[in-house]
């Protein structure tokens, strides 16, 4: 382990759903698709003393990484400006493989081509970069099949860069390309042909061959047409569904054809720039999505067909709401975090009440989305603090953890086998209980 200057300040899951404690973080938002994670004894401070390892990575990137048993994955650019997947020894921070998926690294504002997180089954990692390389390998590194969306459909039209992560569930991959029409020539990617589509697209994960491709339209306008969302997984009075946001409007869409169900505005407001970073939180009956630039979080009750804006809000919370955080569901309550004024907030999920809010102590802007696991609640801010939460019934800061000089950290914290694994501009950390 290397030697690392530290400042650290002490200030001080059960998870709804039934699973088991030292589960793995497949996909960025966790094995629940919320967020949480079961898991038990996990530090409540993270200090240089319940550091299991310290791994460098090569570039900085908002991917999330992403755990199964012994292996995590990560994205990323390299020294050169390749993109890479890596996969590393979960025991002992040790790289096992790294694999060059793209070429032609590129930045814009504060993202860049390796903002996705990868998938995982156990079985196979997939991984997608902004360029639209999409690539499946073994457990061991090897290629299982690869192919390039941007060549197929046109480059991704989208002004920061793409940034949704793929969800793998119950054998098929999903990906949602909710994109600019036309292509404006100073986007990233202009390859000189301006007229693109939205879509939903479903791949057979073992093959790479597309199983349906499904168009979403949009009323919206300029930014507003793209997304940075990821699709989320639901089981309702329609049958297994997948939830997009994007292009001012929440979607539900057949699993099996990725059909429209039905569609609901998430604002009234109509604003050509309101592009939608946050992923959909799906609960019991509802969902959870949230508006860009001070709009709302909204509540919607699940059901119905076509355009349900008048029928299915079931509530709105409009005090302090996210712009680009996705919210966390864990243990029957919703934790809303406004990354901008470092305001973290807890919702009852079925009522939307307040419970509490409180100003977490940083100075730096939250650009990662808040990780709940063994009743506490982890989030990494620009510049390297890491604050953890109690998650009960006030709000209450454990602890917080700089890593001076390692920004800037724009992904979310992952947990899995009872460890907590944060990932900086320059290295990967691996947290546990001694």
């Amino acid at each position: 382990m290397k030697t690392k200057t530290w400042t650290a300040t002490v200030l001080g899951l059960a998870l709804a759903g039934g699973v088991l404690a030292g589960e793995n973080w497949p996909q960025w938002r966790g094995p629940n698709h919320n967020g949480s994670v079961a898991a038990r004894n996990l530090p409540g401070v993270l200090t240089k003393e319940n550091i299991r390892w310290s791994a460098p990575v090569p570039g900085k990137a908002g991917a999330t990484p992403v755990i199964w048993d012994d292996h995590v994955f990560i994205n990323s650019p390299d020294e050169s400006g390749s993109l890479v997947l890596i996969a590393m020894d979960r025991r002992t921070g040790s790289e096992r493989w790294r694999r060059t998926v793209g070429l032609g690294d590129k930045e814009k504002g504060r993202n860049n081509m390796a903002a996705p997180s990868p998938v995982t089954d156990g079985k196979k990692v997939i991984t997608l970069f902004g360029t639209g390389d999409l690539a499946a390998f073994d457990m061991d590194g090897q290629p299982l099949w690869k192919r390039n969306l941007g060549k197929e459909s046109g480059r991704f039209s989208v002004m920061w860069i793409y940034g949704s992560s793929p969800l793998l569930h119950e054998g098929r991959l999903y990906l949602q390309v909710l994109q600019r029409s036309p292509m404006p020539a100073d986007y990233p990617l202009y390859d000189g042909k301006p007229e693109r589509e939205s879509y939903l697209l479903c791949v057979d994960p073992v093959t790479g061959k597309d199983l349906w491709r499904q168009v979403r339209k949009t009323d919206s306008t300029l930014e507003s047409q793209e997304s940075y969302a990821t699709p989320m997984p639901m089981t309702g009075p329609a049958g297994k569904q997948l939830v997009i946001v994007g292009g001012d409007h929440v979607s539900v869409h057949a699993q099996g054809d990725g059909s429209e169900i039905w569609r609901a505005r998430l604002y009234e407001k109509r604003d050509d720039w309101y592009r939608i970073v946050t992923t959909p939180v799906v609960g019991p009956g509802l969902i959870y999505a949230s508006g860009p630039k001070g709009q709302p979080v909204v509540a919607f009750r699940d059901g119905g067909r076509g355009d349900v804006t008048g029928s299915h809000v079931a509530w709105q919370f409009t005090e302090n709401p996210t712009d680009w955080s996705t919210p966390l569901l864990m243990d029957g309550k919703l934790f809303v975090l406004d990354g901008g004024k470092k305001i973290l907030t807890r919702l009852d999920p079925v009522t939307g009440e307040k419970k509490w809010s409180g100003k977490l102590p940083v100075r730096e802007v939250i650009w990662g989305s808040p990780t709940g696991a063994d009743g506490k609640i982890y989030l990494h801010s620009e510049e390297g603090t890491v604050v953890v939460c109690d998650a009960g019934d006030e709000f209450r800061v454990l602890g917080s953890m700089t890593f001076e000089g390692e920004g800037p950290c724009r992904g979310s914290v992952a947990v899995a086998q009872d460890q907590v694994f944060v990932r900086t501009a320059k290295n990967l950390y691996c947290f546990g209980a001694r």
